[in-house]
């Protein structure tokens, strides 16, 4: 006889038993394939919070972000009469001298004034230095040191004779800092992405981005082990996979308070502090003939300033650049490499130079749609391969962009084999301003993952490291701040450091060049080729 527990199990314990046992297995099933494809589409589910312990990606990201929030002043503006103001402020020299020879150290004090002319007390306001002889077409920056009090030494070396301006620029008060920062780190909401999904003749458009509503059918693109992902809301007629272009758009919205917006206004935005003198002049004081400099290579580390400016073109300071004499010389270089460029159109600007300059690279139509995201040049005749190729997302651009082979940095470093002939440059920043600052320490750490990587196959593959030039002087501070970019160039330098790569600062070299122009005219891109080539040769 069956007892009533018995009753029990074989009617109701044991069919519930194998319901929850099939309904696991096909959620692993599910999950499986589609952590397998890199490509899912589903409906959110809160499941059961866990503790999860960090890992050490996470612990690295947080290092990175704690360290740069340190240098960031913690103010909220309430009066804007109390922010730095450029034109209270005064910049005079410390143990001024009758004459100045060339090689000698030249220091300005800041003393930094609110707009009621108190001296201000703590530090963090956003400086750009520089001295220059216009008709030498001279020019180098200055190394700002913050004493954290109101007060500024900036250090400058005195790299050529003859009469010397000198320029150092308010470009945001610390309170603007502070306002930038903490509106950066807010969100991801500034800006928008529209998805195409193509299917034969069906075309149909869906809001895309990093930061969704997990409440609708979501389709999510990226590499779960390292952590990127990008999603677009699923249109009800169309698979996931058929998502084809992509197009931002900035979405009406600010994090800035009222009196935030005010004070970041453009005409507000990199004011010159008055200086006392405007100018000195610098003299050879019969000086030996310069130093012999060790040849530019990878693995040496690039200092601030590096270089100078002198006739329009860019002279190093810690090494020695290679004197290219001809056309074909530098055609000698390049013979027999395979160079891969990645990152945004700053970077295509040195592809495209490439191209122009060495008439025997050919490009190929590539029959894409919308704007371009690849280039691909040879010159069969001397074995040069040259590639451009675009970062993923997050690409900022109104116009559509095919996205079918896109790929991180990280994973195209990945698919290279590497070797002696290789040669990859890469170029992260621009497009990262408008979105919060973990996004960008997060992909700059997953290159470093994927640079190890390359170095552990292949340790004589050569890399160029570019940084982010200046850009305008814009009136959309909140997305374009040149302030986003020196944090990201001082990140990238941090994440990169300890490797064997090479550093070519165009950052120094724009400030110093003065160009206030994201994509910076030909003899700019020409310095910075000059030390491309020197480091690969």
């Amino acid at each position: 006889m069956i007892s009533a527990f018995n009753k029990i199990f074989l009617r109701v314990i044991i069919p519930v038993t194998v319901i929850i046992f099939v309904w696991y297995h096909f959620l692993e099933i599910k999950i499986a394939l589609c952590q397998g494809h890199n490509l899912c589409s589903y409906r959110h589910v809160d499941f059961p919070t866990t503790t999860i312990t960090p890992s050490k990606d996470d612990v690295q990201l947080s290092e990175i972000f704690q360290r740069i929030s340190a240098m960031i002043p913690n103010l909220i503006l309430t009066d804007l009469d109390k922010a730095s103001s450029a034109r209270r402020s005064r910049g005079t020299i410390i143990h001024p001298k009758s004459g100045y020879c060339v090689g000698d150290n030249l220091i300005v004090q800041i003393d930094m004034f609110d707009y009621l002319g108190n001296k201000k007390t703590y530090g963090g306001d956003f400086l750009k230095a520089r001295i220059s002889t216009p008709h030498l077409k001279a020019a180098a920056s200055g190394k700002v040191e913050d004493f954290n009090n109101g007060t500024y030494h900036v250090h400058f070396t005195l790299f050529w004779e003859g009469r010397v301006y000198i320029s150092i620029v308010l470009y945001h008060p610390s309170e603007g800092v502070a306002a930038l920062w903490r509106a950066r780190n807010k969100d991801y909401g500034l800006v928008y992405f529209t998805g195409t999904f193509v299917n034969g003749d069906q075309q149909v458009q869906s809001e895309c981005g990093f930061k969704l509503n997990f409440d609708k059918n979501i389709c999510e693109y990226g590499n779960k082990k390292d952590r990127e992902a990008f999603y677009c809301y699923k249109p009800d007629s169309v698979s996931c996979e058929s998502l084809a272009f992509l197009q931002s758009s900035n979405r009406d919205l600010s994090f800035l308070t009222p009196l935030e917006k005010i004070l970041l206004k453009r005409e507000n935005v990199a004011i010159e502090i008055p200086s006392n003198p405007l100018y000195i002049d610098v003299q050879k004081c019969n000086m030996s003939s310069s130093l012999t400099r060790e040849h530019c290579k990878i693995g040496m580390e690039s200092p601030f300033p590096s270089g100078f400016v002198l006739q329009n073109r860019w002279k190093p300071v810690f090494c020695s650049i290679s004197n290219f004499t001809s056309l074909e010389h530098k055609y000698k270089c390049l013979s027999d490499k395979m160079i891969y460029v990645m990152g945004d159109s700053t970077i295509q600007q040195w592809s495209t130079y490439l191209v122009h300059t060495f008439k025997g690279l050919k490009t190929f139509n590539l029959h894409r749609a919308g704007m371009e995201t690849l280039m691909v040049a040879v010159d069969q005749e001397r074995n040069i391969h040259l590639q451009w190729k675009k970062h993923s997302h997050p690409i900022v651009a109104h116009s559509s962009y095919l996205i079918n082979d896109d790929a991180y940095v990280h994973e195209q470093i990945d698919r290279l084999s590497g070797g002696p002939n290789f040669v990859i440059a890469i170029c992260l920043g621009q497009h990262f301003r408008l979105f919060p600052v973990q996004l960008f320490i997060k992909r700059i750490l997953n290159v470093q993952k994927a640079l190890n990587r390359l170095f552990l196959r292949s340790p004589d593959t050569k890399v160029i490291i570019k940084t982010e030039n200046i850009g305008e002087e814009s009136n959309d501070v909140e997305r374009f701040s040149d302030f986003y970019g020196y944090i990201q160039n001082v990140i990238v330098k941090d994440v990169f450091r300890n490797l064997p790569v090479a550093v070519v600062d165009a950052w120094d070299m724009t400030i110093a060049y003065n160009t206030h122009d994201v994509h910076p005219p030909e003899h700019v891109i020409q310095s910075q080729i000059d030390m491309f080539l020197t480091y690969i040769c």
